[in-house]
């Protein structure tokens, strides 16, 4: 009995290492703080703010503002909007996608492949932005 139990527990850690599901937790385990949990999931770090989508959206610009980006291409729809600019010869693209009343998901990429740290950064100030307002 014991022998099955294992060979099934082994099918079972196998099966989910080959789909990907585990990437969360060997990609980038979360990270916590301020407005709730960053999730950093190929090359793209997300989060949860708990403000409207207007007001996120205008703290994700003042924070491309407040660092200096270049050639800053916003994009903004009902519900979702991108921002992308060129900050510190680094591309960044800021997904803004409407998830609740008062509950807005921001996504940061840096960099063709992704940079951990510096989306941690333009994710502190949003948020020190929307602490302001």
């Amino acid at each position: 009995m014991k022998k099955i139990k294992g060979w099934a527990l082994t099918l079972i850690i196998g099966t989910l290492l080959i789909s990907g599901c585990t990437a969360a937790l060997i990609g980038g385990a979360a990270v916590g703080a301020g407005s709730g949990t960053y999730f950093y999931m190929n090359g793209e770090m997300k989060t949860d703010y708990y403000a409207s989508f207007d007001t996120t959206w205008n703290a994700c610009e003042k924070t491309v503002a407040d660092m200096r980006g270049l050639d800053v291409l916003p994009e903004k729809e009902i519900g979702k909007g991108k921002i992308s600019a060129v900050i510190n010869d680094e591309k960044v693209k800021i997904s803004v996608d409407y998830k609740a009343k008062n509950v807005t998901t921001v996504s940061i990429r840096v960099g063709l492949i992704g940079n951990k740290l510096s989306s941690q950064l333009i994710h502190d100030k949003i948020g020190d932005n929307l602490m302001k307002r």
